[in-house]
């Protein structure tokens, strides 16, 4: 990730720029997993790279309620309009160049939550927060508020410092570094700091960046680009229509065009409301009129049980009638959803042709429904399955590939066969 501007002040604590690597911080051998002792001791924060999974379970250890990842795979308007509303902000993963400090605010507006990145390879975390504490009446979880509200006086500068000294942001965070990651950063800060102490010439902040995670966000009815790196929040102006992602595009898209063609990679992800509480919202919207039509039914053939399978082609045993853990719907859910105007005319009728209709296309619907509920729950499942492969250390299994390979013979031609690939 980027290099954080030389300008910035470090934390006194918790900072891995602050002491050099420690031969004392690792086990003897470099390909040995990290256990969570090393990555407590460690001072430093790892890279991550720009994986919707991982900031989905990243988000949930912070205890971030309702909010899901998700990329952005063009700024089409069209293929916008697919993300699920709203949009809480955006993250855009791209090589840092800093922009005419002209255009950032003087000081952090009040009401804006904007913290910067003090500590190398935070950006991740910092962009992650610098969206969720800028969402009114998003539940944070406590850890998050009390620092949200401990640190709602701070500058910009303090908030990086605090962050860096978070240890629950810091764990979670580092929860993906593995050995290799934790070696190689500190061996790039020491290589840093040499570099800075033999060379007279001023290296720019632009030769030393990296890849970096920035936010954009619409608060207080403008939208604001949140730069970790840069000073202060940038005003992009008030919003003006009422898809705000859309007055984002163009700038992003401005950023991308600085580039040549094929010289760079970008990455753009969402935050947006989480899709599965609205599906479980139509489901207990769906089961409640399905269960007071079904009760009208049953009224109005007050003699015998209304046989919805014969008449609607309906299997009602494959239906949700009720609560359900399997689709996360809850018999408070399905009391509190509201009947549609239509359905609360029906429960007043005695149209048993109208009403079977309207059982079917609410049986028809819960099919699309559910279905969708369980293609959200596997994405769910998918992420973790995915953090977890990520967290895994697997050092010593390569070390162990690589001995083998070079027992046979076969090292050289399976690193230039890696190299060329």
């Amino acid at each position: 990730m980027a290099t954080r501007p030389k300008r910035r002040r470090l934390a006194k604590s918790g900072d891995a720029s602050s002491e050099g690597p420690s031969s004392r911080a690792y086990s003897q051998d470099p390909s040995a997993p990290a256990t969570s002792e090393e990555r407590s001791r460690w001072k430093g924060f790892c890279e991550i790279e720009s994986e919707p999974a991982f900031f989905n379970v990243m988000l949930r250890d912070f205890d971030v309620k309702d909010v899901r990842v998700q990329e952005v795979v063009s700024l089409d308007p069209d293929m916008l309009a697919y993300l699920p509303r709203p949009v809480y902000g955006l993250v855009f993963l791209f090589k840092w160049r800093e922009e005419d400090p002209d255009k950032q605010e003087a000081s952090c507006p009040e009401g804006i939550w904007f913290a910067n990145q003090t500590v190398n390879n935070a950006c991740a975390s910092v962009a992650l927060l610098n969206i969720v504490n800028n969402i009114p009446g998003l539940e944070l979880g406590e850890h998050l508020q009390r620092f949200k509200e401990f640190t709602a006086d701070f500058t910009p500068a303090l908030r990086g410092d605090a962050i860096g000294n978070f240890e629950f942001v810091k764990t979670i965070h580092n929860s993906f570094a593995r050995k290799m990651d934790m070696l190689n950063a500190d061996l790039q800060l020491k290589n840093d700091a040499s570099t800075r102490k033999k060379s007279k010439a001023k290296e720019s902040d632009e030769d030393n960046a990296g890849f970096h995670f920035i936010a954009f966000i619409p608060v207080q009815d403008k939208v604001w680009k949140l730069d970790g790196l840069e000073r202060q929040p940038q005003n992009l102006g008030p919003i003006v229509s009422d898809d705000w992602v859309l007055q984002v595009a163009p700038e992003i898209e401005s950023r991308m065009a600085q580039y040549e063609d094929g010289q760079i990679e970008f990455a753009i992800l969402s935050l947006v409301k989480e899709p599965l509480i609205k599906l479980v919202a139509d489901l207990a919207e769906n089961v409640n009129s399905l269960c007071s039509i079904r009760q009208r039914l049953l009224r109005i053939h007050s003699d015998r049980e209304p046989n919805l399978t014969v008449r609607n082609g309906v299997v009602e045993q494959d239906l949700v009638l009720g609560p359900s853990e399997q689709y996360r719907l809850s018999q408070e859910a399905i009391d509190e959803a509201a009947l549609s105007p239509e359905h609360e005319k029906l429960l007043k009728s005695d149209d048993v042709v109208a009403i079977s209709a309207v059982v079917q296309q609410l049986a028809t619907a819960q099919t699309s429904i559910r279905a969708s509920i369980r293609d959200e729950i596997k994405a769910i499942q998918a992420d973790d399955d995915r953090a977890a492969s990520r967290r895994n250390d697997k050092g010593l299994l390569a070390k162990g590939l690589l001995q083998v390979l070079d027992r046979m013979g076969r090292t050289r031609i399976f690193v230039e066969s890696a190299c060329c690939s």
